[in-house]
């Protein structure tokens, strides 16, 4: 039998104690309630919970438009872990939520589907887990004006 170099043996070994490549995430999105079929949908992604609602100042943030006569989207390939979806109905298509007085006049929503009045909901109200395949999120639109 031929002896391994010390140094080869050495690498094998720490090699068979890494953990293997963490699963990627699928998220899939339905988005219920909107008021109409016009315009789109801006969703906003975010593990990070000072980027939340509007992921800024997050580059590990997703942002995605779809079509809101669709009503669906999809997230893929995330690193498994805690996620929060904010999702704008962007009606009139000028990507960004219209407000009067501060109230938003175009519908919004988040994962979980929180309670709120005055604001966006606080990131431990609308966080949730996404680990692998099967991920998903069904959110309430909710208009105000």
């Amino acid at each position: 039998m031929v002896a391994l170099p010390k140094t080869l043996a050495l690498g094998l070994a720490a090699l068979s104690v890494l953990p293997g490549a963490a699963p990627l995430s699928d998220i899939d999105i339905t988005v219920d309630h909107l008021r109409s079929s016009k315009g789109l949908l801006q969703l906003c992604l975010t593990a990070n919970e000072r980027s939340f609602p509007d992921c800024e100042d997050d580059p590990a943030a997703r942002r995605m438009t779809a079509r809101a006569k669709d009503g669906v989207a999809r997230f893929s390939n995330l690193p498994a872990g805690q996620y929060a979806l904010a999702i704008v109905h962007d009606e009139n298509g000028n990507s960004k939520l219209d407000t009067f007085a501060g109230i938003p006049k175009e519908g919004i929503g988040f994962s979980r589907n929180p309670s709120f009045s005055f604001g966006p909901p606080r990131f431990s109200q609308v966080v949730f887990v996404a680990q692998g395949a099967g991920t998903s999120q069904r959110v309430k639109i909710k208009y105000y004006l």
